[in-house]
């Protein structure tokens, strides 16, 4: 069969990488890289890329499209490049070493814990270990804010520009159908009967969803606090950082797992996370 990676332009600076993935193998979630092409304060331009699947063929051709060009041999000026790897967790760090190898003019980073899990691969910086505040050169264009509370301790990002939350945890947009358009069956599915049904389940505002949060979302220690604070203090810096995300201007939201959404954004994040934030987009008190 030809190559299942989803290869779209969600617009003239987005570009998403969509493929078939099932978690533990077999709760297809489907998995997914972002690319942002940069306007680049310094004149250089430039791609960031959230790394979450296999750099093949057709993922190389498209970033090369947006932006990876090396040194003009003639002219000596600098031309678009590749300038940062991320990976948005704990756990999204599979094909990270792939990409820094192929792409060893930028900067790599992560969160905290990944430059001890993942030795292989030369860290720049992580979030969670560096200090607060700390800019990698990317903010001008795309804002971030850690979730270190949160289970697999995510990163949420908002490209300004297109308006666009990117995230690989925070929210699922279930079933994942585009990631599995280039499957035979063209749609999610698994070897386990009826589990492919049950996806739905975990879409925005489902309680399911909600309640994956509400667990994950008080599940590591809150930085500087004694033993990690309780699980109230956890889950109210949860919601402080849901609280800063939802003050975000965006309009679409770019997940990891599930279809990209489109419409009504801001009501599918603040439908999901219920149970931390009101209406308004404001943190509760717990």
């Amino acid at each position: 069969m030809s190559n299942s990676t989803v290869v779209r332009s969600v617009t003239d600076s987005i570009a998403t990488f969509s493929r078939p993935f099932a978690r533990g193998g077999v709760v297809p979630i489907g998995g997914r890289s972002t690319a942002v092409k940069l306007r680049g304060a310094d004149g250089k331009g430039g791609v960031w890329l959230l790394a979450s699947t296999p750099l093949d063929d057709d993922t190389r051709k498209k970033l090369e499209e947006m932006g990876s060009v090396k040194r003009h041999m003639l002219t000596g000026m600098n031309r678009r490049s590749t300038r940062y790897i991320v990976a948005a967790d704990q756990v999204h760090h599979l094909y990270v070493s792939d990409y820094a190898k192929a792409y060893p003019e930028a900067k790599v980073i992560g969160v905290e814990g990944l430059p001890e899990k993942r030795t292989d691969v030369k860290w720049d910086g992580a979030y969670g270990k560096d200090p607060e505040g700390t800019k990698y050169g990317y903010e001008e264009e795309i804002e971030a804010r850690y979730f270190s509370t949160f289970k697999n301790r995510d990163v949420a990002f908002f490209h300004k520009d297109s308006k666009t939350l990117i995230e690989a945890d925070l929210l699922m947009n279930l079933p994942a159908k585009e990631q599995y358009k280039n499957t035979p069956g063209g749609k999610p599915s698994s070897w386990v009967p009826f589990v492919g049904m049950l996806s739905p389940m975990l879409a925005p505002g489902t309680a399911l969803h909600a309640n994956f949060l509400w667990m994950a979302g008080g599940a590591q220690a809150v930085p500087n606090l004694p033993n990690g604070g309780s699980t109230q203090e956890r889950r109210t810096q949860f919601a402080k950082d849901a609280e800063a995300v939802a003050a975000w201007d965006f309009e679409r939201i770019i997940p990891c797992h599930g279809d990209v959404i489109e419409k009504d954004a801001k009501k599918a994040f603040l439908d999901t996370y219920s149970k931390y934030l009101g209406p308004d987009g404001k943190a509760k008190s717990f």
